[in-house]
C-alpha cells in the first residue's frame, strides 16, 4: 500500500519534524507543521490563531491529495486522523526528548537552525517541564483518542524504526 496521507504525532523532541522532513523527501509528499497552523506570530507562544482560522488552515491541508502532517496537537485535529492513511505515534523516552529539546534550543539560539518562535531560556524551561509531564498527563489521552484508528496506527519509540520499514522507503 502507498501512504499519501500521513499524520505524525508525538511529544516535543520526539522526532516528528525530522521524520516528516525525511519522509517528505523520500516520498515526494509535502509536509506541514501544526505549530505553523496553531501559532500566527513569531513571538514565543503568543498569537494563537483563532479556532476558525486554525481549523480552516488544517482543512486546506487535508483537502490535498497527499500530505504529511506533524505535531503534538490532538484535540482539534480529529479530521486529520480520520483522513490519514496512517498515523505514526512517536514515543521516545522523556530523557531522549529532553536532550533533543536542549540541543534544538542551542542550535536555534546560535542560528544554526530556524525557529518557529522566539527562543528564550524561560521557554526552554517551560518546554522541559511540559516534556517531563507529557507521559503522565497527555500520552494516555492520545492513546485513548487513537484507539478509534488502531487499524492504521503505528506506535514506535524511534523514527529510525519507521524509516527502516519498507513501506516508507519510496519503493
Amino acid at each position: 500500500m502507498t501512504y499519501k496521507r500521513i499524520h505524525i504525532i508525538g511529544s516535543t523532541g520526539s522526532g516528528k519534524t525530522f521524520l516528516a522532513r525525511t519522509l517528505s523527501s523520500q516520498l515526494n509528499i509535502p509536509y506541514f507543521e501544526l505549530d505553523k497552523v496553531m501559532w500566527s506570530s513569531s513571538v514565543e507562544f503568543a498569537g494563537k490563531n483563532p479556532p476558525e482560522i486554525r481549523d480552516r488552515l488544517l482543512e486546506d491541508i487535508i483537502s490535498e491529495d497527499a500530505w504529511i502532517i506533524e505535531g503534538i496537537y490532538y484535540k482539534w485535529v480529529m479530521r486529520s486522523f480520520e483522513e490519514a492513511d496512517i498515523i505514526i505515534f512517536l514515543t521516545p523516552k522523556p530523557m531522549v526528548r529532553a536532550i533533543r529539546i536542549v540541543l534544538r534550543f542551542i542550535k536555534q539560539r546560535i542560528g544554526f537552525e530556524k525557529a518557529n518562535y522566539k527562543q528564550t531560556f524561560k521557554g526552554l524551561v517551560d518546554m522541559l517541564k511540559w516534556n517531563y509531564k507529557f507521559d503522565s498527563e497527555n500520552m494516555n489521552k492520545i492513546y485513548e483518542l487513537l484507539e478509534h484508528h488502531k487499524r492504521k496506527l503505528i506506535i514506535v519509540n524511534s523514527n529510525n524504526k519507521v524509516l527502516s520499514m519498507k513501506i516508507f522507503k519510496g519503493e
